[in-house]
């Protein structure tokens, strides 16, 4: 049972779009340095969750300095990659995937592991929400618990970066590019905005 909860759990959580999916998405749909993507995604999910269980959780917390430097680096992140999404946007004939331009590994590394490890979300998610609702299952369930969230992430982040290129008939047309990047960058501005603002 712990292993279904935890891999339950996680899914409910990473399933809903955001900017780190949308990110893997889009290297799908391109059929861009996937598998490195994902192993990015998949693995630090891995290594958060694993922290969380061990008790980072409690310590991130407490700390209202790096709960700040999470918020407003990760809002700065967020504001920059959607106002290159929103230039992408405005030039769709620049977006057809057989003629687009390579982009080098390292700058899709890069860009990935800021959208991992800039966001708040994702040490609220993993470090800290399913860190404490493993913790629950005592010395000995919450591994197993972890173990569940892990499978749930791998599982997620592998389906969506291969099996987008499903998706590839509909965005071999420039104008459906153009929607999915105009979307990227409201997400991402709509998040970015929500993380500076003050809570309530």
């Amino acid at each position: 049972m712990p292993l279904l909860a935890g891999f339950a759990t996680t899914l409910s959580l990473i399933i809903a779009i955001g900017a780190q999916n949308a990110f893997v998405l889009r290297q799908g749909l391109r059929r861009e340095h996937v598998l490195p993507v994902v192993l990015i995604c998949s693995l630090s999910d891995a290594l958060l969750i694993t922290s969380g269980i061990a008790g980072l959780g409690a310590l991130l917390t407490s700390s209202e300095l790096a709960l700040n430097l999470a918020r407003y680096g990760g809002a700065l992140f967020l504001l920059t990659y959607a106002a290159i999404a929103a230039r992408r946007a405005l030039k769709p004939s620049a977006l057809s995937p057989a003629d687009h331009a390579p982009t080098a590994l390292r700058s899709v590394v890069l860009t990935c592991l800021g959208f991992t490890y800039l966001n708040p979300h994702v040490y609220l998610d993993t470090v800290v929400l399913l860190g404490s609702l493993a913790n629950q299952r005592g010395p000995d369930g919450r591994w197993i618990y972890g173990l569940g969230s892990v499978a749930a992430s791998f599982g997620w982040f592998f389906t969506l970066g291969f099996f987008a290129r499903k998706l590839g008939p509909i965005f071999a047309r420039p104008r459906a590019w153009q929607f999915l990047d105009g979307g990227i960058a409201l997400i991402m501005t709509t998040l970015a905005v929500w993380m500076i603002l003050p809570a309530h």
